[in-house]
Parts: structure tokens; sequence; C-alpha cells
């Protein structure tokens, strides 16, 4: 049998890991529900939702994965006891990691695109209409939009080809060093624009009045959804990262280091973006507005905006790819636990696949945006980004929490065992109650509250 690859250093395990739950969501989601529900009052709700929520899930991600030695297309296979059926839910897991990649590798493209735009300084001059005209013309064109998606494609697989150590490991460690200096730089620039200050106490001075006006129950669930969500939990694209470490250190102190690293950069982008949004007197929107139509026109009004604006963009583009390579990771993982395939035919074969799987998001916005899924102005990437977060995570996670705690499964004592291998921070055994019975629930209610809000709020 062959050895299985690991990697080479305990940094680069947790900055891809981290890589992978660092995604678009914590720029362009997380500072706008944190000034919708009060600023700092609702990052104080989130981080408790992150602790309570997110850690629990992870570390059993992260077991899974080490005590298998195998990605989620077979750690259940490995572990269940003879004669149940959890396996089945690897099926499930894969899905959710290719239809994930359906629709990031368009938006990773995004980023790309406008990194080159932002360099070339085609927003230089460009008037406010100008600047949402050049989106639109990006969305509008079915070239455009798959060529961009076909970098972030090649990029990413191109990482991969090269191996765990000398690929993925190498290349994402620089990329996350970079990535948080590029941060560090931007937040320097936007905190001491004129008039930032009241962007930073907007978003740093907890404001529980804020939150009651917008409703307790409601920046309650958008803080817990949040959380859940931002560390990609759910489909096995972290257990993958389990599988190639050592047991010298524990799982729990792993995952909180990854969990301190997501949370800096949700917590920088806000200063990056408060700052800048107030001191031009911009409204900080949600998704994708927010990044291609409010900040290019903030950079615009900068001093040496093109400069700032092209460091924004590797740093949205590197969030972006991160994540591109941490699932292709898992995607290549897939192939060559099944099949025994070597690397290179993985990669071959999954970036036809993966290519082709691609397509109808891109089209879902121009040529196809007649289909509407989800009802009027939805398109192609909402639908599959609701199978993804609103199905496939949360109710991946209730997999992984059953199977880890419930003795039908791989079980507590099993669990256990593998979590506090190691050197570091253990999982405590007192929370086992709440594991296994609270926390499923709370999951459930999440599944059940996202179906509510998208088709009856």
């Amino acid at each position: 049998m062959k050895e299985r690859e690991s990697f080479s250093s305990r940094l680069g395990f947790i900055l891809i890991s981290a890589g992978c739950a660092i995604g678009l969501g914590n720029v362009w989601r997380f500072p706008y529900i944190t000034g919708q529900y009060g600023g700092a009052a609702f990052v104080l709700v989130y981080l408790l939702f992150l602790i309570i929520l997110g850690l629990p899930i992870m570390a059993m991600e992260f077991s899974v994965g080490r005590a298998s030695r195998k990605s989620a297309a077979r750690s259940f296979h490995e572990l269940e006891p003879k004669g149940t059926k959890w396996h089945i839910y690897s099926y499930f897991a894969m899905i959710g990691n290719y239809l994930l990649m359906m629709f990031y590798t368009t938006v990773c493209g995004w980023m790309i695109a406008y990194f080159v735009k932002m360099a070339m300084g085609e927003f230089v001059g460009a008037t406010t209409e100008q600047v949402g005209n050049i989106f639109g013309a990006l969305v509008s064109s079915p070239v455009q939009l798959i060529v961009w998606m076909v970098v972030s494609v090649v990029l990413g697989f191109g990482v991969c080809a090269l191996g765990l150590q000398k690929g993925v490991e190498k290349i994402t460690k620089v990329m996350m060093s970079s990535l948080l200096v590029i941060m560090i730089i931007l937040v320097i620039r936007a905190v001491t624009l004129p008039g930032a200050s009241e962007g930073l106490a907007f978003y740093l001075k907890p404001d529980f009045g804020k939150m009651a006006e917008e409703g307790i129950f409601e920046a309650i669930m958008a803080a817990m959804g949040q959380s859940f969500f931002t560390l990609s939990i759910g489909i096995g694209s972290m257990a993958i990262f389990g599988s190639y470490i050592g047991k010298e250190r524990s799982l729990m102190g792993e995952s909180v280091s990854i969990l301190t690293l997501d949370t800096v950069v949700a917590l920088l982008s806000g200063l990056i973006i408060f700052p800048a949004c107030f001191s031009f007197g911009v409204n900080p929107d949600s998704g994708p507005n927010l990044v291609f139509v409010t900040l290019p026109n903030i950079f615009n009004e900068m001093v040496g905006g093109r400069i700032w604006g092209t460091l924004f963009f590797i740093f949205m583009s590197f969030a972006a790819l991160s994540t591109v390579i941490a699932v292709f990771e898992n995607i290549l993982a897939f192939a060559m636990d099944l099949w025994g395939w070597s690397r290179k035919k993985a990669v071959l074969v999954n970036f036809v696949l993966i290519l082709v799987l691609s397509i109808p998001c891109a089209l879902g916005f121009n040529i196809w945006s007649g289909f509407q899924p989800l009802g009027a102005g939805t398109n192609i990437m909402d639908l599959e980004d609701f199978i993804v977060s609103n199905n496939l995570l949360p109710l991946g996670s209730l997999v992984y929490l059953l199977f880890c705690t419930s003795r039908y499964g791989w079980g507590w004592k099993n669990f256990m065992n593998e979590v506090n291998t190691g050197e570091g921070m253990k999982f405590p055994a007192w929370i086992r109650i709440y594991v296994s019975y609270i926390l499923p629930l709370i999951v459930l209610f999440i599944f059940v509250q996202g179906y509510i809000s998208k088709f009856f709020a």
C-alpha cells in the first residue's frame, strides 16, 4: 500500500486549513452584517457562537480524517461499526465539494479579473456609474466569465499538481502569509483616512441598542449562521487535512489556531471596509456590490488608489484561491482514495470535469439568466450555493456530530482518544451532553431556519 502524503510542518497544516475556511464570506458578508446588527455588539455574539458551534464540529471533522487517514470518500467506511451505513454520507460530502467548486471558481475568477483591471488602471478616472458598468459588463459577458473561471481552475489544479508539500503546502503558506501582510497594510491605510474614526467607532463600539432595533432574535440568527458557515465544516473539506497530519498535536488546540486565524481575517476586513466607507460617506452594503462597486469607487477617491485597489484585489484573489486549492486537494484525494489513481491522473480527469461543471454558473449571469431557480432575480449560482450552504453543510455537520458521539457510530470513546492524542489543548469530557444532544438540535434549527428565511421571510 502506498504511503499517505503528509504535511512537512504544523504551520503548513494550520495555514492551509485556515485558507480553506477563509473565504469571501469573511470579506463581503461579515463586515456588512456586523454593521447591520450593531457593530462590536454583534461581533461578541458571533465569537461566542464560533466557539460553541464551529469549534467542536471542526475538531470532530479533523479527528475523523486523522483516525481514518482518508478523505471523506473513504473515512466513514474505515471507522464505522460493521453493518452500519454511515458511509452513505460520503457520497453527499463528495457532491458538496464538487458543487462548491461549480460556483466558487467563477467568483474566484471575478477577483483575479478585478486584480488585473485595477493594476492596468481601468478604473482610473471612472465615474460612479462607470465603475458599476465595469462589473455589469464582466458578468454579462459569457466569454469573459468563462476565461477568468478557466484561469482560476488552471491556477488551482496547477498548484495541486505539484504535490501536497511542494505545491499545496508551499504555495498556500506564501499566499496566506502575503494575505495577512497585505491586510495589515490596507488596515493602516484605511484607519488613517480622514473621517475614519467614525467608521471605527461604528465597527468597534458595542451598540446593543442598534442590535435591539434590528431585533435581538434576528441578530442572534445572523451571528449563528455566519459563525457556522464561515468555517466550511460538514462536507469533509477539513477532514482531508486531518488525514495528512501526525499525532504530535491534539486536534482541539489546532482547531483553535485555525478558528483564530479565520476570525482575525474577518475582523481585519471590517477594519479596512468601515473606515474607508465612512471616510467617503458610502454605505457599506453586502455581497458583490460592496467589493466590485463600492470599494473601487472608494479607491478612485484615494490618493494612490490604483495601488491600494490592486493590493486589495490581490488579497481577495488569495482568499478565494486558498479555498479553491484546498477543496481541489480534497477532490483529488477522493479519486486517489477510491480508485488508487496517481495524483497526475486525478488532476487531469478532475481538471476537465470541474471546467465543464463550472460553465453553468458562468452562463447563469448572461445567456441562461432567464433560468431563475429560486424565484425572481436568482440564478444558477444561487441554487448551487443554496444546496451547499443551506443543506449539505448543516446536515453534514450533523452527521459528523452524531458519528463521533453515538455508540451506533464511531463513538465517543474513539473520538476522545483521537482528538486528545498529542500535546496541546484537550477536548473537554464534560461537554459530552452538550455535543451529543444540544448541539445537534442547534444545527437542525439552523437548517430549518435557513429554509424559513429563504422561502417564507
